[in-house]
């Protein structure tokens, strides 16, 4: 019991040294921090903190193939979301909700996003921006971390986040995997809002941080139980698998006669070939749980494609938002195959995400227990810039507060009930939200708790 408590009372930490620069490794929330229920942390009986986050996409579903046919717990999964059914207990789908512009331009694919997100239509598009959610939800939960908030966008642009702090200032993206890696388990800090980042990442992927607290690892493990030694070895083989993966994208590739030797593109090209951004999501994905589980964040919002989903297979030229708008709908089918091919391949990457969440334990639950993420999109149905029946979708017990494995059905209410709800979940003492009518006092009850 001695040794349990001085574990848990520790800094997580480890602390070494690597080529005589200090290290750090963060730790995950081994069962000895924690009391038996593994929903506190023993030594001062605090809760575990809630942690939120957004997801975002462009250009939408299309409307009858995603919407569950039934409301509640027992709801079905439309073609276009059947990637959520391995995790369907732990996710909301949340339908019917829209964006009044109340007479104000309408600014295709922006218009949506921002009220949503900001409860907010601004009358000259681009200007008078409110806070987004999550920066009134960091300034509650986010101040006792080493960062407030992470942004990251897969599509390779700093400018295609959603996190606004109001007017025309936004936190900028991180684009490089390998960057955010240096960044949150590197040995320097930087502003995380800062609009320029440099790092040198090739260092920090050669020269793993892990190695400098090998020593002090060997002896904390001394007083672990069975069950934490094996959490704390998946935990270390996981980053060390990122870094690994993050090591061959540095590396110069092996010579090949037939190739000529291009521009330098810079740290990471930007590419919006969906292969490419998959894979730099999936990435991002597993960092930003490592991240939260460490506690060096609390909040962060994910970027997979941009408002007008820019993104195109490879080796063709016509982009998702393109497609959306050119594509003929089969008569057959009822819809546009080639553009829909990009939805499945959204909504696997939302899945992907949140099974990143659910897969690091915490006591009796994951990570993703104690944490609410919040998908969306910027309009309903991109053919016609749709402000109606915006899909979203909500992941996460946002630890106790929400409950989860429901459908519910606006049928028109202003989406900014969401944001509220978001908002009171995590915390936020706020009982009215929006401006015009996207105010509303009224949160969605059904997965409020």
């Amino acid at each position: 019991m001695k040794a349990a408590n001085m574990l848990a009372t520790r800094r997580r930490v480890l602390r070494g040294v690597m080529g005589g620069t200090a290290v750090f490794v963060g730790l995950p929330l081994l069962n000895c921090f924690l009391n038996e229920s593994g929903t506190a942390l023993a030594a001062t009986g605090q809760k575990l903190p809630t942690c939120f986050g957004t997801w975002f996409w462009g250009c939408g579903l299309n409307p009858g193939r995603w919407e569950p046919n039934t409301l509640g717990t027992d709801y079905d999964l439309p073609p276009e979301v059947a990637a959520l059914a391995p995790i369907k207990s732990k996710v909301n789908i949340l339908s019917g909700f829209k964006v009044f512009a109340d007479g104000k331009p309408q600014k295709p694919h922006r218009t949506g996003n921002l009220g949503i997100l900001t409860g907010h239509v601004a009358r000259t598009p681009g200007q008078d921006v409110h806070p987004s959610m999550d920066n009134l939800i960091a300034d509650v939960i986010g101040t006792r971390t080493r960062f407030k908030s992470v942004e990251v966008a897969a599509t390779g642009n700093a400018r295609h986040t959603q996190s606004y702090r109001g007017g025309s200032v936004v936190n900028p993206a991180e684009i490089s995997p390998a960057a955010l890696y240096a960044r949150i388990f590197g040995p320097e800090f930087q502003d995380p809002n800062a609009a320029e980042f440099t790092p040198d990442p090739k260092v920090m992927a050669r020269r793993s941080v892990l190695s400098g607290v090998k020593e002090q690892r060997k002896d904390f493990e001394k007083h672990l139980g069975a069950d934490d030694k094996v959490r704390l070895d998946e935990y270390f083989t996981s980053l060390r698998q990122f870094e690994q993966q993050l090591d061959l994208q540095l590396q110069k590739p092996p010579p090949a006669e037939a190739c000529t030797m291009p521009l330098e593109p810079g740290h990471t090209p930007y590419s919006l070939d969906i292969e490419e951004v998959t894979a730099n999501h999936e990435l991002f994905a597993g960092l930003l749980a490592h991240a939260l589980a460490c506690n060096q964040t609390r909040v962060f919002n994910v970027v997979f494609t941009d408002e007008q989903s820019s993104v195109r297979r490879p080796g063709t030229t016509t982009t998702h938002h393109i497609l959306t708008h050119e594509e003929a709908v089969d008569v057959d089918l009822g819809y546009q195959p080639l553009a829909t091919w990009f939805c499945n391949r959204i909504v696997e990457q939302f899945a992907y995400m949140v099974k990143a969440l659910d897969s690091i334990r915490e006591g009796d639950g994951t990570l993703l227990d104690r944490t609410l993420v919040l998908g969306l999109s910027e309009t309903g149905y991109a053919k016609v810039h749709s402000l109606e029946n915006i899909p979203m979708f909500t992941a996460g017990a946002g630890g106790g507060r929400i409950r989860t494995g429901v459908h519910v059905s606006a049928k028109g209410d202003p989406g900014s009930r969401v944001g509220l709800t978001m908002q009171q979940a995590m915390g936020v003492p706020v009982t009215t939200w929006g401006t015009d009518s996207l105010q509303t006092s009224k949160s969605i009850s059904e997965i409020l708790i």
